[in-house]
């Protein structure tokens, strides 16, 4: 571990600093003041007063007035705005009028955060310019201003998120995204490790250290990484409860203890890899795409449940999947253990199937064969 300055940085650097990255980043928990257009065609003070309304949306910042829809699809082209809002011409004569005005908004999807929070905005102040010219239009009828509250907005709708009521993207993002990356390393450097004895020939040495027994071999060469793993895991665990104060509504010791059988199930899986395949490039590069796919296929950005099930099932193959709905419960919903104990069972079981191919990896450390 000394001897190769790789060991440093991947076991510690790398985790680290992605974790400062990921908590920098998205240090304000949700972006705002999304750079956006309007497009104008009517120049009436109803139309006015809708771009007011666009501007004061906390989502949005109107950064450009456009005279055109193509202008305004030429500065989405660009990246100047990430969507526009279009008022047609004659908007004020037809709302009043008793016709029926179409307000277009169109969103650059490509970049999906602040295109999706475009869509809010916009989607929120069409809505609220629809429900104001229908309660225009009844007044101007005669209707009680009072009864046309109630016959715009029949049911008034509160809003509680639970867990996250802020609605911090980071909370969400930084311990999956964080903790995903370290896993990831966590494979990449037991991979490194175990497969380096095979092409460097010294294999059966290392194995004669434990009179033969692949599994004291194992552990012995593992134990100093899984303990410099979990010391590095309790750092991330820091930045993210206790500098960035993330909500944590459960026990922080079972959050400590997921990580440390978290890091232990990640060498295990790259154990298992490595006693199928004991050949350092390939058995790296299938270590590579599954950790990679563990950040599509792990419920961070997609629901697993939604998923086509053959899909799906990837997910419950992955360590950091587990680590990461024992987070869910743990640190935001604050439930009883009790909920999450198939979790830390499905953790365990990682180091009990790897035990049940070193009889493959014992064979290929006693004949070390390297395929460059």
């Amino acid at each position: 571990m000394t001897s190769r300055r790789m060991y440093l940085c991947g076991m510690v650097l790398v985790p680290v600093l992605i974790g400062v990255f990921f908590l920098s980043i998205l240090h304000k928990g949700l972006p705002e003041r999304v750079p956006t257009a309007v497009v104008d065609l009517d120049h009436s003070s109803m139309s006015r007063t809708v771009t007011r309304s666009l501007n004061a949306i906390q989502y949005l910042d109107i950064t450009r007035h456009c005279e055109s829809y193509d202008e305004a699809l030429v500065n989405v082209r660009n990246g100047s705005v990430f969507g526009f809002f279009v008022i047609p011409a004659n908007f004020e004569r037809d709302a009043l009028g008793g016709k029926t005005p179409t307000l277009e908004y169109y969103s650059n999807m490509t970049y999906f955060v602040p295109g999706t929070l475009a869509f809010k905005g916009f989607k929120t102040v069409a809505v609220a310019t629809s429900g104001g010219v229908v309660k225009e239009t009844l007044v101007s009828l005669g209707v009680d201003p009072e009864q046309v509250g109630e016959l715009v907005q029949p049911v008034a709708i509160d809003q509680f998120p639970l867990g996250n009521p802020w609605m911090n993207y980071a909370i969400y993002l930084c311990p999956s995204f964080t903790m995903c990356t370290f896993v990831l390393m966590i494979m990449l450097m037991t991979v490194f490790s175990v497969t380096f004895e095979i092409k460097e020939g010294t294999s059966p040495q290392w194995l004669a250290t434990a009179d033969g027994r692949v599994g004291v071999a194992v552990v012995s060469k593992l134990l100093p990484h899984t303990l410099v793993y979990f010391a590095v895991g309790l750092l991330l665990l820091w930045m993210l409860f206790g500098y960035s104060h993330f909500p944590m509504h459960g026990s922080m010791w079972w959050m400590v203890a997921a990580t440390f059988l978290t890091v232990i199930a990640a060498q295990s899986a790259a154990l298992f890899i490595c006693s199928i395949i004991p050949n350092p490039r390939l058995s790296f590069s299938v270590c590579a795409l599954f950790g990679i796919l563990a950040f599509s296929f792990t419920g961070f950005s997609f629901p697993v449940e939604s998923m086509y099930g053959f899909l799906a099932v990837f997910s419950w193959v992955a360590p950091i999947r587990y680590w990461f709905l024992i987070y869910i419960n743990e640190a935001l919903n604050g439930v009883d253990i009790y909920y999450s104990r198939y979790f830390f069972v499905g953790l365990l079981m990682f180091p009990v199937v790897a035990s049940t191919m070193l009889w493959h990896l014992k064979k290929a450390l006693l004949k070390p064969v390297y395929v460059p």
